[in-house]
């Protein structure tokens, strides 16, 4: 939120300089995110007067000026602004300045063969507005010469980072409350005197919709003349970021950026019968202010009247009913909404505003009269007219919560010292009632006061966080033992070994939408009040998160992606630890050895969550290859990796086309998963020493078998049948040849292994390697194979 130094003062009596109030507010808990000075952005600019102003020689829409700049001999500068004539005051920007629209630094140069020695500026070029028409036209009684900073008496402007638990604080009086309760002034609370009705409200208004809306009130004010903001009111609404728009709009906000109410005004002439509020019907639209259409649904609570919707309740209002230069009258409404409410509508319709902001962290609910009487008052007095009676409908939760608070509390809890006095006077200064047996009444606007802690919290931060004192942690004597949980051991070496074999880590959303989650079979938990809507299940997967990141990246012009990551899957069970990967595009670039790049294939991904496994300590050998992977893998080109049949570790393969083509990927992509939680613990106390390296005394032999197997036998079970044959004497067993076709009987194939046999205290004989290999033909004989002749 950004206010100026002159907007605070306004409610704040005080002598305290833009440092002073920085430092405070950061000491009582309101982040300042930065403090842009417009003296400093205004430097180099001055008021001038035009003495002449000629025709260029060599430019028609150009003239040359002469201008008097208070010192030295008058400058030569050309123009193209229609209304540049000798006699007017303007504002110069010598050689040196740097404009604030754009950051262009001025300098002397020649513009069409004649020399130009700075820029006369425009409202847009000094962002000070949108006009650009022509130069800035300053009254005749403008001292020439003066810096224009100093002329305007600009005002230090403060961006501060409002948590979203202190919406009290999303108006300038409510920093002024803060400020003064820490001591750096007094508040000046603002003089409200009712507006007296001089007619009866001509427009009936109701709320239909309790829940959403529970309170409406307004009032209508006919004879208004709609014209440009005063200076004040501009310069106000200009340092808050906010563009002036017309009188009666800029005092809305005035409102909203002051006290944190959001109002609403539309033109009554473009009204027709009641106002309401009530849900929307589903498939209603409306053009909002914004200039974008939105459809809206049963859910939305919406100000419509008996030809249709006008307002997005809370959010922003409809272009139809706006208020224009043209407008007489106007219907004034201020209203409560239901803060979830407010936040839900906004995450479907994907519509920001600066009332959603306040309204879905909950205004104060005490302020309907009030604000409308301030308004009320501030139009009489800017646009003239005359107020009719107040209308309501419904009325706003107003009941206090009251919470019994021990002061002793804030010793233990905040772990500083504050007297009893001191706390009573920090609570009622920020407009908490404390009666004597210590019963807080809080103001409705605190909704983030729940129980005694938060009390401790208003004491602790307002006494100042600064004067807490940092005290360590105990911690027991000696070398710290390790505090590393097994499961974050082993992602750990999973990182290191994923990153080695050239894998991106992503870190991904553990939230996905309703229809990603749909794709890879649907989410358990679904959040009630999610951040957005594309964000409301937690991820059943992590397969959709990397496929976005993918998207993106190819998008991007990326021809091969290696991307991993570590995470929790939320199932019906609970939360699970994961591993998962893609591989999109080429395995390898081009080259004049290789000729076309290979693209990744499912043997890839197998290889890889192979290799994953072996450094995560997972028995490998003993893997399982069965069946296919699911439903989010191609059919025939995936496969799950088991301990036993029901133990299932890991799955990879190629990724189904139709998922591909719902994340809008047209290149295939290889995937796997490993579920961390499946891998079976270590028994026995970790070692944290590595055994000494003792290579075998003898040296290695290798023998090669050629079997004839089932069609549909998988290879890695022929692997681990051969490897258990002898677990003594066979070391290694891989297969270097799949063979079907000429020679091999139909529903046959061909798998040749090259099985190591490692001799331990003397060599094999003869008759040690006849009986081995015979165990390895007979192990493999268990599977359907036979030797072939």
């Amino acid at each position: 939120m950004k206010f100026s130094l002159n907007w605070l003062k306004v409610y704040l009596t005080t002598e305290a300089d833009a440092a002073t109030i920085a430092a405070t507010l950061n000491a009582i808990g309101h982040e300042v995110e930065g403090i842009d000075d417009p003296a400093e952005r205004f430097a180099g600019f001055r008021i001038a007067e035009v003495l002449t102003a000629a025709p260029h020689p060599d430019a028609d829409k150009l003239q040359v000026l002469t201008v008097d700049t208070g010192e030295g001999e008058p400058l030569q500068v050309v123009c193209g602004a229609p209304n540049a004539r000798a006699g007017m005051k303007g504002v110069l920007g010598l050689p040196g300045a740097v404009v604030p629209a754009n950051g262009m630094e001025l300098r002397k140069s020649a513009i069409r063969g004649v020399e130009s020695n700075g820029m006369m500026c425009s409202v847009r070029e000094l962002e000070l507005g949108e006009e650009h028409d022509g130069i800035i036209e300053l009254p005749g009684d403008a001292p020439v010469g003066t810096d224009f900073a100093i002329y305007r008496g600009t005002s230090p402007v403060f961006d501060v980072a409002i948590t979203p638990n202190r919406p009290d604080c999303m108006g300038v009086y409510g920093i002024a409350r803060d400020l003064a309760a820490a001591g750096l002034g007094t508040l000046k609370p603002p003089r409200i005197d009712a507006v007296e009705g001089r007619f009866p409200c001509p427009v009936a208004i109701r709320t239909e919709d309790p829940e959403g809306c529970p309170a409406f009130y307004g009032r209508v004010i006919r004879g208004v003349t709609n014209g440009a903001s005063p200076e004040w009111l501009a310069n106000a609404l200009l340092s808050a970021g906010q563009r002036p728009i017309s009188a009666i709009v800029d005092l809305t906000n005035f409102m909203m950026l002051s006290y944190g109410r959001p109002a609403h005004a539309y033109d009554l002439a473009k009204l027709t019968g009641t106002v309401v509020a009530r849900r929307a019907v589903a498939g209603e639209q409306i053009e909002a202010l914004n200039e974008k259409t939105y459809t809206l649904d049963e859910t939305m609570t919406v100000i419509a009247d008996e030809a249709g919707v006008h307002d997005i309740a809370g959010i922003m209002g409809g272009e139809h009913s706006s208020v224009t230069p043209e407008t007489s009258d106007v219907l004034l409404e201020i209203a409560y909404f239901d803060p979830e409410r407010i936040g839900v509508t906004g995450r479907k319709l994907g519509l920001a505003s600066d009332a959603r902001t306040r309204f879905e962290r909950g205004v104060d609910p005490a302020f309907l009269d009030d604000g409308l009487a301030l308004l009320s008052a501030l139009i009489l007095e800017l646009c003239g007219g005359e107020a009719s009676d107040v209308v309501r409908a419904g009325a706003p939760p107003k009941e206090p919560r009251i919470v019994t608070f021990d002061p002793g509390l804030t010793r233990r809890l905040g772990g500083v010292e504050v007297a009893e006095d001191e706390q009573r006077r920090i609570l009622e200064a920020l407009d908490f009632r404390v009666d004597e047996a210590w019963q807080v009444t809080c103001p409705p606007r605190r909704h983030d006061i729940e129980g005694p802690a938060d009390l401790v919290e208003e004491v602790v931060r307002i006494h100042g966080l600064d004067k807490v004192e940092s005290v360590a942690l105990p911690r027991a004597e000696g070398v710290a033992k390790p505090t590393a949980t097994p499961l974050q051991l082993m992602e750990r070496k999973l990182r290191r070994a994923a990153a080695a074999r050239g894998l991106d880590e992503a870190i991904t959303w553990s939230f996905i939408s309703e229809r990603e989650a749909d794709l890879v079979g649907g989410g358990p938990w679904v959040l009630d009040n999610p951040i957005s809507e594309e964000m409301k299940v937690m991820r059943p997967s992590l397969l959709p998160g990397l496929l976005s990141a993918a998207r993106r990246n190819l998008a991007r012009g990326a021809s091969s992606l290696r991307l991993f990551e570590i995470g929790r899957r939320y199932l019906a069970d609970g939360e699970h630890p994961s591993l998962a990967f893609v591989l999109v595009g080429d395995e390898a670039e081009r080259g004049w050895k290789t000729g076309k790049p290979r693209t990744f294939d499912a043997y890839d991904a197998k290889a890889l969550v192979l290799d994953l496994l072996a450094a995560a300590g997972a028995p490998v050998g003993n893997l399982m290859v069965m069946g296919e992977a699911g439903e989010v893998y191609h059919p025939g080109q995936s496969a799950t990796l088991r301990l036993g049949p029901k133990n299932r570790i890991a799955s990879f393969g190629a990724v189904h086309p139709a998922l591909l083509k719902a994340f809008d990927i047209d290149v295939p992509v290889m995937a796997g998963g490993i579920h961390l939680d499946a891998i079976p613990v270590k028994k026995g106390a970790p070692s944290f020493a590595r055994a000494a390296y003792a290579p075998p005394a003898l040296q290695a032999i290798g023998r090669d078998f050629a079997f004839l197997v089932p069609a549909d036998l998988a290879a890695a079970d022929l692997v681990r049948v051969v490897k258990g044959a002898d677990k003594k004497a066979v070391v290694d067993a891989r297969v270097f040849d799949v063979f079907a076709g000429q020679g091999v009987p139909e529903g046959r194939k061909s798998v040749a292994l090259e099985v190591t046999l490692q001799p331990g205290e003397k060599s094999f004989t003869d008759v040690e390697i006849k009986a081995i290999s015979d165990k390895v033909v007979a192990a493999a004989a268990k599977q359907g194979a036979e030797l072939r002749g």
